[in-house]
Formats: C-alpha cells, sequence, structure tokens
C-alpha cells in the first residue's frame, strides 16, 4: 500500500495526511522520503521538501530531472525557531491554489543536535499541524531519525495519526488529541541566574524597551540583531498591557551566545495557533505580535499556566 492509499483509506482525516516517517539509515531515508516526494511528482502536486540542508542534495539527485519542480527549503535557517514552521508551510499550502491535493510537503522539524527546548517547541508544532490542516486535501510527511532520545520519537507517535518506515504505514496507537500534546508541552521552564527584573505597565513600557536596548548594548549583540530583539521584546511587553491584564513581569539575561527575554503576565492563549499563521494586515484580529516574535527569535517558548501566560524569547547575539 503506497502512501496516498494509506491517507484514502482514513475517512478520519480525509485527504489530510500526516505520517511520521522512521528512519535508520541514509538509504532508509532516501527511500521513504523520495518514494514520497517521487509519487507526489506523478501526480503534478505542488511540493516542498524542507529538510536540514545537509539532505537536501541527496534527495534532489533521487528526483534528478525534475528537481526544479520541486521547492527546496533549508530546515535549519527556516525552521530554526520551530514557532515559525507552520506559518511557512501554511503559505506553501495556500499558494498551491485548488488542487485535488493542494500540496505534499516533506518537513523535517526535529534532527539530530536540536536541543531538549527545541525539540519541545518542534513537538508542540508537530500536533498544531493536525489542527491547522484537518479537512484540507494536504501531505506532510515528517522524516524522524531513530537516533533522536527516546522521548522524541515517543512525542512523534503521539503527534502523528499514521506512522511508519520506508516498507509500510499504520495508523498510530498512540496518537493524542493536539490540544492535549500542546498541554503536556507546557512544563515548568527553569529559573534563570542573575536576571534583570522589571516589573511594567503601560506608563513603563517606554522604561522597558530602554532596558531591553542597553542590555544588547552591554552583551555586545550584532547591529541587525539588536534591532530584532527590540522589536521582538517591544511587540511582547505592548501584548501584556494589551491583552494580558494591563502588567506584567519582563527579566532578561544573558546564557552562553544569546539573550533571553522572558514576559509573564496574566492572558490566556486561547487559541494555540495564534501567532502561526502570516497577519492579514488589513484584520482586526490579533495574532501579529506574536506572529512577529516567532519570525524574529531564534527560539520562542511558550506556557500557559494557572497564573497566566509566560513568553520566553532568545535570540543568538550574532
Amino acid at each position: 500500500m503506497t502512501t496516498h492509499e494509506l491517507a484514502s483509506a482514513d475517512p478520519g482525516h480525509a485527504a489530510f495526511y500526516h505520517p511520521a516517517l522512521f528512519y535508520g539509515t541514509e538509504d532508509e531515508y532516501l527511500d521513504g522520503v523520495g518514494t514520497f516526494v517521487r509519487e507526489a511528482l506523478e501526480r503534478e502536486h505542488p511540493v516542498l521538501v524542507a529538510v536540514p540542508g545537509p539532505r537536501l542534495p541527496l534527495l534532489q539527485d533521487v528526483v534528478a530531472g525534475d528537481r526544479d519542480r520541486v521547492r527546496w527549503v533549508d530546515m535549519r535557517q527556516a525552521g530554526r525557531n520551530p514557532g515559525r514552521i507552520l506559518s511557512m508551510l501554511q503559505e506553501f499550502a495556500d499558494r498551491a491554489g485548488d488542487a485535488p491535493v493542494q500540496a505534499s510537503i516533506v518537513g523535517e522539524p526535529i534532527w539530530v543536535g536540536r536541543t531538549p527546548e527545541e525539540a519541545a517547541e518542534a513537538t508542540r508544532h508537530e500536533a498544531l499541524i493536525n489542527l491547522a490542516f484537518t479537512g484540507r486535501p494536504v501531505s506532510i510527511l515528517c522524516p524522524y531519525d531513530t537516533a533522536l532520545p527516546q522521548d522524541v520519537l515517543a512525542q512523534a507517535h503521539r503527534t502523528h495519526p499514521v506512522v511508519g518506515d520506508s516498507r509500510a504505514y499504520r495508523a498510530s496507537s498512540r496518537y493524542a488529541d493536539p490540544h492535549e500534546v500542546c498541554s503536556d508541552c507546557d512544563t515548568p521552564l527553569p529559573e534563570p541566574r542573575d536576571a534583570l527584573v522589571l516589573p511594567f505597565g503601560e506608563q513603563e513600557l517606554t522604561f522597558a524597551r530602554d532596558e531591553a536596548d542597553r542590555c544588547a548594548a552591554a552583551a555586545g549583540m550584532a547591529p541587525a540583531r539588536r534591532t530584532d530583539w527590540l522589536l521582538a521584546v517591544s511587540e511582547a511587553i505592548s501584548n501584556s498591557v494589551r491583552h494580558g491584564g494591563g502588567r506584567g513581569t519582563l527579566r532578561m539575561w544573558r546564557t552562553g551566545g544569546e539573550l533571553v527575554a522572558e514576559i509573564r503576565d496574566q492572558g490566556l492563549l486561547t487559541d494555540p495557533l495564534k501567532g502561526r499563521r502570516r497577519p492579514d494586515p488589513r484584520a482586526a484580529s490579533g495574532g501579529r505580535g506574536l506572529w512577529i516574535m516567532h519570525q524574529l527569535c531564534d527560539l520562542v517558548e511558550i506556557r500557559a499556566t494557572d497564573q497566566g501566560l509566560v513568553l520566553r524569547l532568545h535570540m543568538a547575539l550574532e
């Protein structure tokens, strides 16, 4: 049974198809992903392949003369922050038009070398795929290296309705409701050392922004990064005033080669997909600020707690 035959045999997901492909060798990777891409091209589907850069030339060789029919993306760059991946996938599917199957996508959001913090947010992303695309005729294949930590592989069974390898696919017996997975991702964040703590309200926004700028300057952040940092922090604290009860707490600290800003307020994230799609500038609905944070930062950690909302914004100094 081919991947598309399995998809059409699953009435619970209509034409939406989101399998996890487990591979242990390069040959298994090329066989599993290559088969998916070739089948999509044979059906004249628009194809996006977003995988870590070193994998791209190998897959391009597999499709040979059809490589120009595929959009190739280095996931290490485009998906450095897992929170920006879903926006990229949705934009590609939207541009594909109204074909019987709008798009076929390969997305590899977790690879060996991802930090545990990045892997946790990538797991959240994988769960949100099921909310964003259910009911849409889109196929999204997600490869998983079996050398990844066991907890990451276990989560893949929970975030994918279908799992398998290059030989066969099957329904995942451990698939979980996306809301449940996202709730499970809301584990407590570790406490920082030597953080600058700034309570703020509307009257203190300018002061908080100035302090964020001073922190970046003192850390030696590159000018372009410094501009992005200041915009991301500004959006976060402004959101707290507008949507988080009018006040919040900003904490900032340096760890290794990055700056981290944490914003706590009494807000609620009622829609887990907010900030995961490019906002319409003409729309009055929210999500613009969070989308900007995802696009600018190297990692955005989100936690919904009993006390409110916590955002941690990570940005490399260079």
